[in-house]
């Protein structure tokens, strides 16, 4: 039986998760649909999604809640997203930006069942040439794989995230230096983020994704 998880709009059966499809019969990639008491549950892969890796490794708040408006930087093609753009619900909104052709399309086709959705191809390096693109965020959710992510973790924020709101950063250690330990990296992130915001949760992303760890953090 689905059951209501402590996450908001995120359920469970197991230790299998779900969210409740707001597209009901469409599905984004491979996810099983499940029908229950007259709503539709799609399941959510963790080797899939960065941010449900998190949520089995039992973080006790993601910061993302239905009606929130979500800046999401690296969308590629949707996977999360969707499930993303489940948990807001259609009262909440998601600019879903990435940088390449190809996915910006893929999120294209998403938006067409998914009306709270806004692809944007756009550079999150060059938030200034989207800035008049988008509104303040409750929510900032970054998955891109640079060297410099958290630079641009970083300057987003500034500009776009509204006091108090949560930040989302899912490292992937690999992409910042192949030279050093995964956990090397994840401390040096972690200092850096220190000084500029709050770390409410970070968890390394294993068994579900490899050299990944994710950082919750909050708007000073």
């Amino acid at each position: 039986m689905i059951q209501k998880s402590k996450i908001f709009e995120v359920y469970y059966e197991g230790n299998t998760i779900f969210t409740i499809n707001l597209a009901p019969g469409k599905k984004v990639y491979d996810e099983r649909l499940v029908k229950g008491d007259r709503i539709e549950y799609r399941e959510w892969n963790p080797l899939k999604s960065k941010l449900a890796a998190m949520i089995l490794k039992n973080s006790p708040n993601i910061g993302i809640r239905k009606n929130d408006v979500v800046l999401y930087l690296g969308a590629a093609s949707g996977t999360t997203v969707s499930h993303v753009s489940d948990i807001v619900g259609n009262e909440g909104f998601i600019f879903a930006l990435d940088f390449a052709p190809r996915v910006v399309r893929d999120l294209v086709f998403v938006s067409e069942d998914r009306k709270n959705i806004a692809p944007l191809l756009e550079d999150a390096n060059r938030p200034e040439r989207y800035i008049d693109k988008i509104s303040q965020a409750d929510v900032i959710y970054q998955d891109i794989a640079q060297k410099n992510q958290v630079e641009i973790f970083l300057k987003n924020i500034n500009l776009f995230l509204k006091k108090d709101g949560y930040a989302l950063l899912a490292v992937k250690a690999r992409s910042i230096d192949v030279t050093k330990k995964p956990q090397q990296i994840f401390s040096l992130v972690k200092e850096q983020l220190e000084k500029n915001i709050t770390i409410i949760d970070y968890r390394a992303l294993e068994p579900y994704q490899k050299d990944h760890c994710m950082f919750i953090c909050k708007k000073r």
